[in-house]
């Protein structure tokens, strides 16, 4: 489903990062929209494996992305995600280059959406300068352990550097709400990534304890 993004067109990714249980609860409740996308977060791949993932793509028909931040063994990753019911997946960008050139590679050659994860890259540019062909996206991460350090930023400024040379989908992740939503949006980021948090998680994004359709409609209003 590559074809399924267009970096003209901005998308909300919604990142279940808890349980299978709060999955199957959460999942019906969010809208059927071809700008939302559903992730299956690296800590709910470590619970609950690939049949978590399995289980996610029964319940949502849209496109599915696994945060499998890939850093070796990049086929083999790739197809246990497919298998799984995956549309895409993530590699780390500070992987070998060889990892992330095959890792870009497979993913076309089996029509999924390579996701390039930049979290403690300090020159994104660089590294998709060094590699075969750019992947499909590349995410500007500001990590869960980051969010608590004062002035630590989502790095917008390498928006237009990458931009000016690869025609990419940018995605903007960590610590993600409303107001940096639109921050992201302004920047020129076309995919927006929000956790779903628990009550007492020391982390911004949409309360397991909203109304999940409600807030995500309003993401999608606000990033319009």
């Amino acid at each position: 489903m590559r074809s399924a993004l267009d970096h003209r067109v901005r998308y909300l990714q919604i990142a279940f990062n808890h349980d299978l249980n709060t999955a199957l609860r959460i999942l019906p409740s969010v809208p059927r929209s071809e700008r939302i996308l559903i992730e299956a977060g690296t800590p709910f791949i470590k619970r609950e494996g690939m049949r978590g993932v399995q289980a996610m793509r029964r319940l949502w028909g849209g496109t599915l992305i696994a945060d499998m931040k890939v850093a070796d063994g990049a086929q083999a990753e790739i197809e246990m995600a497919r298998n799984a019911g995956a549309d895409g997946l993530t590699a780390l960008g500070d992987s070998p280059t060889e990892t992330l050139d095959l890792f870009i590679e497979t993913c076309r050659s089996l029509d999924m959406i390579s996701m390039v994860d930049l979290l403690g890259v300090d020159d994104p540019l660089q590294v998709v300068r060094t590699l075969s062909s750019p992947p499909d996206v590349m995410v500007l991460h500001r990590g869960r352990d980051e969010e608590s350090s004062q002035g630590k930023l989502i790095e917008y400024r390498h928006v237009n550097r990458i931009r000016s040379k690869f025609d990419v989908s940018i995605s903007a992740a960590g610590g993600v709400d409303l107001k940096e939503a639109r921050s992201a949006i302004f920047n020129g980021a076309n995919i927006v990534v929000v956790n779903l948090v628990r009550p007492g998680d020391p982390w911004r994004g949409i309360s397991t304890t909203d109304d999940i359709h409600a807030i995500a409609s309003t993401f999608l209003e606000t990033i319009e």
